[in-house]
């Protein structure tokens, strides 16, 4: 069978999704065209602009759609076979994912564009406020250290005939420092956009061209640090990419990597239509396949926090709330902007566990890392166009590691907002040790695992992304009480998702605490695991006690929306 009407039927479903319950939820929110945004009525030319939709769509949609909506679907259809994924990214993103995103969104607007956190304070309370920060801030180290490790790997050797991975870290040298090159150029010689976009992405296309074809000995030198040597250079690039200006590094950068990911989703449609790939690896396969994860794992609840991305993000509420909120020209646009975006990034999604259904189940290919199943799937596509594999794979790697790049600097310098926020420390050095601070944890978890650590952190990972999105939920369905509205909207995902969360956070710490009660000796690994689940739980549980505390007492607090 191809897998054309298969994808096929799941981009009809996101698309009648999109028209049929967002324009439901316009009508829930009551969004008005003519209310005053903070963006308008706030313009200070520098935080607060308003953007036109189809520019804020993509400058969102490339925030949010990193590594995790390939990585997550990827892992989660070799572990359970590609049908249940695929189910989850469908429905998830419409009922669970894109209601998050969009309801974030228009309370930040009609909160003056303040941050899902501060959203908190006023609806629920202070120390409400503060436990969802301190979770926020471990949410965001979860996510670093996985994604520094996932990017590590990219960059070694696949095998022992190929060197693409030290070639895709020549290329993500490269990569960098022209985006800082454009970065000088866009705001220091005032180059237009255009002009930058001409000159830039043909050169990045030529490292790509040339990372494989450098010297053994070259190649060699970049694959020395090892995993762990590059885990911790690409700290040290989290910790700079931070405390720099955004516009010399982030934001130029962050304009290339959506280059390469609209690029990335163009190939995959075209090979997706026209590819006529066959559908070779299992649609099910609920035992899990040990032999890929080294444990057998059950599709209740690991598929709802292994899909970490791409039916639902805590992650997104950050971004909503934080930037996007702060350039919303109309109400109206936070359909296309918030829910839209949800939407196309289950595209991603969708394309990205299409690249394992072509796939032959043997045990090479079931432990390959998701980088190499999501390069070489778009490389085949990418073949449709006549792009040569020697190009196209590299090329896809390097798309991918462009993806965690966003993610990586992005949560680290949120980290360092959460942090300052936290402690309230200001002045020169505080942005300096802020950082420290927030990349101190991933450092020790990257010194003390063993290879593929991703995989150790994966878990933790999606499990406090998750839990943030139901306990984002909850502040806004506080909210929506509070005005007058039945919040049916947003409980059911929150009561949804919660429980999935929660299972999983029990099922990582019984069986490791039993073991240590039981007189066992704990590995670092897992010792790890058990401290980090201990303390998102009991976040969460301080967090809901202190929300069900205020709501018991009743609509006192004035709306302020």
């Amino acid at each position: 069978m191809s897998i054309f009407p298969v994808v096929s039927i799941g981009l009809l479903l996101l698309l009648a999704g999109y028209v049929f319950y967002g324009r439901f939820l316009s009508r829930y929110f009551q969004l008005d065209r003519n209310a005053r945004t903070p963006a308008v009525e706030l313009n200070d030319g520098i935080d607060y602009v308003p953007a036109d939709k189809s520019l804020l769509l993509g400058q969102h949609f490339s925030a949010i759609s990193a590594a995790g909506p390939i990585v997550g679907p990827i892992m989660a259809g070799l572990l359970f076979g590609w049908l249940p994924a695929m189910i989850w990214i469908i429905v998830g993103s419409i009922f669970i994912g894109g209601v998050h995103d969009f309801s974030t969104l228009i309370a930040s607007v009609r909160h003056k564009a303040l941050s899902i956190g501060e959203i908190v304070r006023q609806h629920i309370s202070k120390t409400g406020f503060l436990l969802f920060l301190v979770f926020i801030w471990f949410t965001l180290i979860y996510v670093i250290i996985a994604f520094t490790d996932i990017t590590a790997n990219t960059f070694m050797a696949k095998d022992a005939n190929t060197a693409y991975g030290p070639a895709v870290a020549v290329s993500s040298v490269v990569y960098l420092f022209l985006g800082l090159i454009m970065g000088v150029c866009l705001y220091k010689f005032k180059v237009p956009l255009w002009l930058a976009t001409v000159i830039f992405i043909p050169l990045v296309l030529f490292s790509i061209w040339l990372g494989p074809k450098l010297p053994e000995c070259l190649l060699n030198m970049f694959a020395s640090p090892g995993v762990k040597g590059w885990g911790f250079i690409l700290l040290i690039y989290c910790f700079i990419a931070s405390v720099i200006p955004m516009w010399l590094l982030l934001q130029p950068r962050g304009y290339l990597g959506g280059c390469f990911l609209y690029g990335t989703i163009f190939a995959c449609l075209i090979g997706v239509i026209f590819g006529n790939f066959n559908i070779n690896y299992p649609a099910l396969n609920l035992k899990g396949l040990s032999s890929a994860f080294n444990e057998t794992k059950s599709l209740f609840p690991v598929l709802f926090i292994t899909v970490a991305c791409g039916a639902i993000s805590g992650f997104h509420a950050i971004v909503a709330s934080g930037t996007t909120s702060k350039q919303i020209k109309y109400e109206t646009d936070t359909k296309p902007v918030g829910y839209g975006s949800m939407i196309l990034e289950a595209v991603v999604a969708l394309f990205a566990l299409s690249t394992i259904m072509f796939l032959i189940p043997d045990p090479a290919n079931l432990k390959k890392d998701p980088s190499d199943i999501y390069a070489n799937g778009v490389a085949n596509y990418a073949g449709l166009l006549g792009v040569d594999f020697s190009i196209a794979y590299p090329f896809a790697l390097l798309a991918f590691s462009t993806f965690v790049y966003d993610t990586l600097d992005v949560c680290t310098r949120l980290g360092r907002y959460v942090f300052q926020e936290l402690t309230g420390w200001h002045g020169k050095t505080a942005p300096y040790i802020a950082t420290l601070a927030t990349l101190a944890i991933p450092f020790i978890f990257l010194s003390v695992t063993g290879e593929k650590a991703y995989k150790v952190a994966w878990d933790v990972f999606g499990t406090s992304n998750q839990l943030l999105a139901s306990l984002t939920l909850l502040g806004i369905s506080v909210w929506l009480w509070r005005r007058g509205k039945n919040p049916f909207v947003t409980l059911i995902p929150m009561f949804f998702i919660m429980v999935m969360t929660f299972w999983s956070l029990i099922m990582l710490i019984i069986p490791r605490a039993g073991k240590i009660l039981g007189g066992g000796v704990m590995d670092v690994q897992g010792m790890v695991v058990l401290v980090s689940s201990v303390i998102l739980f009991i976040l969460a549980v301080c967090v809901i006690v202190v929300t069900v505390f205020v709501v018991s007492r009743g609509r006192e607090k004035p709306v302020r929306d």
